[in-house]
């Protein structure tokens, strides 16, 4: 049974797909391609040189190579041999999609740390940022951990949403595949260390790979500002001021956007400070900033379907 035929099967797969995620979340492990990512690149990663930086850049270069092009190739050729104008091939089409992206993991990642505070367990809060990012935050207080689960928020909105969608619009599968595989291998083995030249090439790639969507993110999150009556100008101004103080070419972007929105000072003590204190950082933060990452990810899947639809013009 084929999709009907004035259905474009890549805008169907995107429609599911976004379902999937609000509906259910994460797919359980044994079943979700960036845990077999995570599989694989240990596997090999076990096998790296332990010394000598021309040596664990080639074999990083290969491993930066060879994990996404296998899971997009794979997952490319899957659905291809059911036809992916089939319903087989659209449930997999759709299934594969969700998993390059996490909107519904990230707000309720938010939303522990949020509870937490509210409850007044700074412990509670310190636990849950470790589900949103690496900062150690034994020593944080409320305004800091407010601060980072704001930080996150905003930096994830790049990476687990906008990014895969952007690359879904302009490659299809194997695009968004591609991506999540070059950003868990960053996730994983894109750091300082024994191993940092392990890394380079997945680091670097994925700082390409994100130069569009993380300026995207912050477009859309200024776009989705008088949705909640956020001030888009002080947004752009101090996107335009602080955007490019983080060590990472892209995460300032859509934290420094988040920071103006809010009215508030994003500062990671020694690192960078983004954004001016005209707010306190209140726990409500992590409401306020969730809200427009979900309004900007409605733009998203717009903008997705939009060269979605380009791609499919092009094409006849």
């Amino acid at each position: 049974m084929n999709v009907p035929a004035n259905l474009e099967p890549s805008l169907v797969a995107l429609a599911a797909a976004v379902c999937l995620d609000l509906a259910f979340g994460e797919p359980t492990s044994r079943l979700h391609p960036v845990v077999w990512m995570g599989t694989l690149t240990s596997a090999l990663q076990r096998l790296a040189p332990g010394s000598g930086a021309i040596r664990q850049l080639a074999f990083g270069g290969l491993i930066a190579g060879a994990v996404p092009l296998t899971f997009s190739v794979t997952s490319s050729a899957i659905v291809a041999g059911f036809g992916q104008g089939s319903m087989i091939g659209l449930a997999l089409s759709a299934f594969l999609l969700k998993t390059t992206f996490s909107l519904c993991g990230l707000g309720k990642a938010a939303a522990v740390v949020r509870d937490a505070l509210e409850r007044g367990d700074l412990g509670g809060g310190r636990h849950g940022l470790r589900a949103l990012c690496s900062r150690d935050p034994t020593r944080l207080g409320e305004p800091a951990l407010v601060a980072a689960t704001v930080e996150s928020v905003a930096e994830n909105a790049s990476d687990s949403f906008v990014a895969p969608l952007f690359y879904y619009g302009l490659f299809g599968l194997p695009g968004a595949i591609f991506y999540r595989a070059v950003n868990t291998l960053d996730a994983m083995i894109g750091y300082h260390g024994r191993f940092e030249y392990l890394g380079k090439a997945a680091a670097r790639l994925d700082d390409v790979l994100n130069l569009v969507p993380a300026r995207l993110t912050a477009v859309l999150l200024l776009a989705a500002a008088p949705l909640v009556r956020k001030d888009a100008r002080r947004g752009w101004l101090i996107l335009r001021r602080d955007g490019f103080k983080t060590e990472s070419p892209n995460a300032g972007r859509p934290m420094a956007a988040m920071a103006g929105l809010l009215g508030v000072e994003l500062e990671k003590e020694g690192h960078y400070t983004l954004g001016d204190p005209i707010e306190p950082l209140a726990v409500s933060k992590i409401d306020e900033a969730w809200h427009l990452v979900r309004l900007a990810a409605v733009f998203a899947v717009v903008c997705c379907a939009a060269l979605l639809g380009a791609r499919h013009a092009c094409a006849r």
